[in-house]
């Protein structure tokens, strides 16, 4: 009888999507990093145009549509002040996609791939589908991750490390010595970097740097998507981009197992990247002034959090205990240590929810944490 691989044995389902499950019907939702935003009009009329004129209908070439491309190359210059050649761009279905092939574009069997932990729970499972072996590193107090701590852990046997700048789930930002120092590290010890910049555009303290900028010698690959900067985390639209061999190597990855990105999510990327960009910066206000209130509610109740100085995500050290008093009284947090060993103790809380619901969530909250003392 046909078993299963060893990789696919190595990897559970996530301990979020195992929070939902037990969460009632009715609960308060803090556990979804999706935002509650609709996404932006001209985006979804794009979509609409261009099904009504039957440009969907057949597959895209494999890297995506030229003027998808060519956008989001205009989106690096515009943004992050990087030359990107189109033709070394991959749409993908997703952040987590380009997360998936850059990885096993990379990865050999047995090699590390160095992470933060807590980091987000797709790098040790992707790592283990990879035939790689997870070396999560610890982050310092405030949550970042030291560029000293990832160069004391890379090895003979090291692939790539990942960095996640704003993070998922400490809503932690790098700092532009941090990137510029994980640049050098993937130059010097000739390592793979892979940046995963998801969140770029949700920072309230700090600014978003790439090493990507830093970097000299092709060893860096950013990691994107339209999904939080654009609320289209169900359009499935993200890319990858690096040097082109590496490039080349990941596409051999895609085009069989994904042929192409979405026809119509394409055609709403591109006008998302292109037109109007208010509302995302309308998004982050709305974002930091949620963080506030539920800094001050964490502080009241006395619980210590980092400041998260970006994404959605806020994560307070808590009471043994807490997390599932929190969801028995209907609230949906993720216990910290879902994202790896050294998120125990702490929970992750996102704020991508609106104002009223927060505040009613904040003091289920407080009466939550007054129960557990």
């Amino acid at each position: 009888m046909t078993g299963f691989s060893r990789r696919v044995e190595q990897v559970s389902i996530s301990g979020i999507r195992e929070v939902f499950e037990a969460a009632g019907e009715d609960a308060i939702n803090l556990g979804l990093g999706q935002p509650d935003f609709p996404t932006p009009e001209h985006a979804r009329q794009a979509a609409v145009e261009a099904i009504q004129a039957g440009e969907v209908d057949a597959y895209t070439s494999n890297k995506g549509t030229e003027e998808l491309r060519e956008a989001i190359a205009a989106k690096h210059k515009r943004d992050n002040d990087l030359d990107v050649d189109p033709g070394d761009i991959i749409a993908t279905s997703g952040g987590s996609e380009a997360l998936h092939i850059a990885l096993e574009a990379h990865v050999d069997e047995g090699q590390e791939v160095i992470f933060p932990d807590p980091g987000f729970v797709s790098y040790d499972a992707l790592t283990h589908l990879a035939g790689g072996t997870p070396r999560p590193v610890p982050l310092r107090e405030d949550l970042t991750m030291a560029p000293e701590t990832v160069e004391e852990a890379i090895t003979d046997d090291t692939a790539a490390f990942v960095v996640n700048s704003p993070a998922n789930p400490t809503g932690a930002v790098q700092s532009p010595e941090d990137m510029r120092a994980f640049a050098r590290i993937a130059d010097e010890h000739d390592v793979l970097c892979i940046s995963d910049e998801v969140y770029e555009h949700q920072v309230f303290e700090g600014e978003h740097r790439s090493p990507a900028e830093f970097s000299d010698t092709g060893n860096v690959v950013v990691v994107n998507a339209c999904s939080k900067a654009y609320s289209m985390t169900g359009w499935r639209l993200g890319w990858v981009t690096g040097a082109t061999d590496r490039i080349e190597r990941m596409l051999r990855v895609h085009q069989y197992a994904q042929a192409c990105a979405s026809a119509p999510a394409q055609y709403a990327a591109e006008a998302a990247l292109s037109g109007p960009q208010d509302q995302v910066s309308e998004m982050r206000d709305a974002f930091q002034e949620r963080r506030d209130v539920l800094l001050d509610g964490l502080d009241e109740m006395g619980l210590d959090c980092p400041t998260p100085k970006g994404a959605f995500y806020a994560m307070p050290k808590v009471p043994d205990g807490w997390v599932d008093e929190v969801i028995d009284r209907g609230v949906v947090v993720v216990p910290g240590d879902a994202f790896g060993e050294h998120g125990a103790g702490y929970a992750r809380i996102s704020y991508a929810t609106d104002m009223e619901t927060l505040k009613e969530a904040i003091d289920i909250m407080a009466d939550a944490t007054a129960a557990v003392r």
